[in-house]
């Protein structure tokens, strides 16, 4: 088993930033961690989760929902089992509970951490 534990959440206010990390811990966490492609979703209240950013296990490829390209920045430290996501220019409507997820389909890696809140305000 795999846990993910995200922290850094907060309140910022509009155009400020804020950076999360996501730490994986566990049995063969670290073998599981570098295979698995990470990413971080965002769930507002009354909307569907949503995927904000991707990126592939060797770091290589990299995906952001459109609502936050270039403000927002996807990375990794498979030495240290950990995903960070960088928040500039923050919005209202970037008010959410942000969730760490790792997945690999071929070895049935799918884990889930709990969510940090990152609310928007002034």
């Amino acid at each position: 088993q795999v846990q993910l534990v995200e922290s850094g959440g907060g309140l910022v206010q509009p155009g400020g930033s804020l950076t999360l990390s996501c730490a994986a811990s566990g049995a063969a966490s670290g073998s599981i961690f570098n295979i698995s492609n990470m990413g971080w979703h965002r769930q507002a209240p009354g909307n569907q989760r949503e995927l904000v950013a991707a990126i592939s296990s060797g770091g290589g490829r990299i995906d952001y929902a459109n609502s936050v390209k270039g403000r927002f920045t996807i990375s990794r430290n498979n030495a240290k089992n950990a995903l960070y996501l960088q928040m500039s220019s923050l919005k209202p409507e970037d008010t959410a509970v942000y969730y760490c997820h790792a997945d690999e389909p071929y070895f049935g890696v799918d884990y889930w951490g709990k969510g940090t809140l990152v609310t928007v305000s002034s």
